[in-house]
């Protein structure tokens, strides 16, 4: 029993070839007909096989389509997870004495896939590349060139860019987990949706020869592929849990590297690369660094175009950037409020939830006030406060749009007075923060003088105001008390400028003083 147990070890540690199966005596369904190994994480690709998840990935990423033994080949593009099958390898491992099988990681499972490629004859392969013109080849090669790349050394495997759907950490523990709602008020959110703390007993010990800035930096500019996906994936694992590395590695020779490759092609790195950036903004240092390196035009690029899992951290960057006072201005000018205002309404929840905050902290900024009401920003956060999208964000970036004189001239145009109003006569609100956010708009709109007054009256307001201050916060009550106290001021002058004039014969002197000549003739009879 103790050899048995032995063996399996030797078997798993060292991904042995399929000639291992058959010491080992494994069922044959139970093992990836890549690697040869026993499967820990089973998936069913679309042509119906099965494989260990990792083998697959590194197959996506090679670019490799596999001829399995039968002569017959895999369809990748779909993978689903086999829970049966993993729940029967794991019964079958307990009852047979043998250790649970441990996945592959992704960089040995890149190696056996390339060893795999060289031994199968190359010709098999190249009918998957026939479709490409040269058209294509040079946009790849020029792709490669701005990432770094030598392009001499491209081979088929690196020429082939991988899709969208080759997102490598979601299926790992580096992907982190979307937050169920803030707790405290939105506008004291310090921490992207894409990154969670997680407890020490989750962090994963890093080996005790962690890369130096020196050697990031020499991974981060080589010309190869696999040793630029090795270290943004360690700079991410690093910088995630230590805050020491974090400020030690932030600086402008690393961020200098890790721009260039933001945008790179390959999801995986580009992937690893904005999320390592998450990372290093999450200290106040170095907010400022990061602006200033230059990297804000690419991470806009990628919230635009990139892959989905990079847009979700892309968006974290920009927030998490923009809760430096100093950083929001260069933000605003480097063009972000289009792509972030475009991106609050993507898919992605965690895309939605980090560029909505990132848009309120930037719209503190009276220049980005201006910018946003420029691009028509209004009419759309006004429509997903009407549809009760995301009710309790907008409505931040709303009060700061209706305090400025551009902003509330824009909101009174739309229909805003009527929309909040309508609002905190319904009252459904999810909190009691969006129930003073929408107060405080009103008490905004209120600055705008006489127009404001009739689109109040008009949509009730008053009545309204009257019940939202019986049951409202001491704060909202406040807020009421000064919209109320705006609208009676002007009730008192309008009565002093025309009640009184009507009635006290001021207006015949007025006329005459205008002009009008004692003997009604209108002719000023005074020569000068």
């Amino acid at each position: 029993m103790g050899s048995g147990k032995h063996r399996s070890k030797i078997f798993f540690h060292r991904s042995s070839p399929i000639t291992a199966f058959r010491k080992q005596k494994f069922p044959r369904e139970f093992v990836c007909p890549i690697s040869g190994s026993l499967m820990a994480d089973p998936v069913i690709v679309s042509s119906g096989h099965t494989f260990e998840r990792n083998c697959v990935l590194a197959c996506k990423y090679l670019s490799f389509i596999p001829t399995l033994p039968a002569g017959c080949t895999a369809d990748f593009s779909t993978i689903i997870p086999n829970l049966a099958l993993k729940s029967t390898i794991v019964n079958w491992s307990c009852s047979s004495l043998h250790d649970p099988p441990k996945p592959i990681d992704f960089h040995s499972a890149c190696k056996l896939v390339q060893t795999l490629m060289d031994s199968q004859n190359p010709k098999s392969q190249r009918t998957h590349f026939k479709t490409r013109d040269e058209k294509h080849t040079q946009l790849v090669k020029e792709a490669a060139e701005k990432n770094g790349i030598a392009v001499t050394k491209l081979t088929d495997s690196d020429t082939e860019l991988t899709g969208r759907t080759s997102r490598l950490s979601s299926s790992s523990d580096e992907s982190v987990a979307l937050a169920n709602g803030p707790t405290t008020p939105l506008p004291l959110k310090t921490r992207p949706s894409c990154y969670s703390s997680e407890s020490s007993s989750d962090i994963e010990t890093l080996n005790s020869n962690s890369l130096e800035e020196e050697e990031f930096i020499e991974k981060l500019r080589s010309s190869q592929v696999f040793e630029q996906e090795e270290a943004v994936i360690s700079l991410r694992k690093l910088t995630r849990t230590q805050e020491t590395a974090r400020l030690h590695l932030c600086t402008p020779r690393l961020l200098s590297a890790l721009r260039n490759l933001i945008t790179s092609r390959y999801s995986s790195i580009q992937v690893n690369s904005t999320a390592a950036l998450v990372n290093l903004s999450l200290e106040n240092p170095n907010k400022i660094k990061i602006v200033r390196s230059g990297i804000v035009p690419p991470l806009i690029d990628v919230l635009r175009v990139g892959f989905p899992e990079s847009q979700d951290h892309a968006a974290g960057a920009l927030f998490s950037l923009a809760l430096d006072d100093q950083n929001k201005t260069a933000i605003g000018v480097l063009g972000a409020l289009p792509s972030l205002l475009h991106a609050i309404r993507s898919d992605s929840e965690r895309t939605r939830h980090d560029s909505t905050l990132a848009l309120y902290h930037l719209s503190l900024i009276q220049s980005n006030r201006v910018k946003l009401v420029k691009i028509g920003s209004v009419p759309m956060l006004l429509g997903m406060v009407r549809s009760g999208h995301m009710t309790g964000r907008v409505m931040l970036i709303l009060c700061n749009l209706s305090a400025s004189v551009e902003g509330r001239a824009t909101v009174l145009d739309c229909g805003g007075v009527e929309c909040f109003v309508g609002m905190l006569s319904r009252g459904e609100f999810d909190s009691e923060s969006t129930r003073e956010s929408c107060v405080t708009a009103l008490y905004g709109l209120s600055q705008g003088g006489l127009r404001f007054k009739g689109l109040a009256r008009e949509a009730g307001a008053e009545e309204v105001l009257k019940k939202v201050e019986e049951i409202g916060s001491e704060r909202v009550k406040e807020k009421v008390r000064r919209i109320m106290g705006v609208m009676r001021e002007k009730d008192e002058e309008e009565e002093v400028d025309w009640e009184e004039l009507l009635n006290s014969g001021e207006v015949s002197q007025t006329r005459y003083r205008l002009g009008g000549g004692r003997d009604g003739s209108g002719v000023n009879p005074s020569e000068f």
